[in-house]
């Protein structure tokens, strides 16, 4: 089910943009890649849910949003690192991701149109966990949008994805704003007070926020909406 968005999107030029963009990719003979960066409560997931509702409802299948949350180590995972107890505190930071497995995967969806089907994992957020081959990549399907944090990052093996997509999106929202975001999501989700969800993002969100503020100036197009 497509989640509601904030009404303000049917009024935003930039998403009015983002829209004739796909649709624009969509009459183009060839597969494209978007990607969409933007830090922690940037609004990246709910932008790329809105899109993909607006071409579901022209019972469009030719385009698909993701998230780069299926590649979260696992706990698992985490565990067998010899600085475990690091990890799980940092755990959202670009070296607590497979990011070796989600540049091959992108690589297969790249050169897959019209070739294969290709799977892709999904975060089950209740178990805290990957979901391995939840999502189907129909061969059809011509725009693929892919929305996540470290899509610009220049190390631990995320720099070799930049290349593999035909346009970069940063959804330039200011840290602060995003950071209070969070803060909400936080106070609702776990009964938090505002000191108590702020205490925890300062942990790990806000340094990734402050991370993924560096990359803007490598994407193709900031949006602001």
């Amino acid at each position: 089910m497509i989640p509601a968005v904030h009404d303000s999107y049917t009024d935003s030029a930039d998403v009015k943009n983002a829209l004739a963009k796909i649709q624009a990719y969509i009459n183009q003979p060839n597969r494209t890649l978007i990607g969409l960066t933007g830090g922690p409560g940037s609004g990246k997931s709910t932008l790329a849910d809105y899109l993909l509702s607006h071409f579901s409802k022209q019972q469009n299948i030719e385009v698909i949003c993701l998230s780069m949350d299926g590649f979260h180590l696992s706990k698992a995972q985490l565990s067998a690192l010899p600085n475990a107890d690091e990890a799980f505190a940092r755990r959202g930071a670009p070296w607590t991701f497979d990011s070796a497995a989600f540049v091959e995967r992108v690589k297969r969806i790249k050169h897959g149109y019209q070739q294969e089907d290709i799977l892709w994992p999904s975060f089950d957020h209740a178990l805290g966990d990957p979901t391995e081959d939840d999502l189907t990549i129909r061969k059809e399907t011509k725009v693929i949008l892919i929305e996540g944090l470290y899509l610009l990052h220049q190390h631990d093996g995320w720099q070799a994805s930049q290349a593999l997509f035909s346009e970069h999106w940063f959804l330039d929202v200011p840290v602060d704003v995003a950071i209070e975001r969070l803060a909400k999501r936080h106070m609702k989700a776990w009964n938090f007070n505002h000191q108590q969800a702020m205490e925890r993002i300062h942990q790990s969100d806000g340094l990734n926020a402050e991370l993924v503020a560096t990359y803007k100036d490598q994407a193709d197009w900031l949006l602001r909406v």
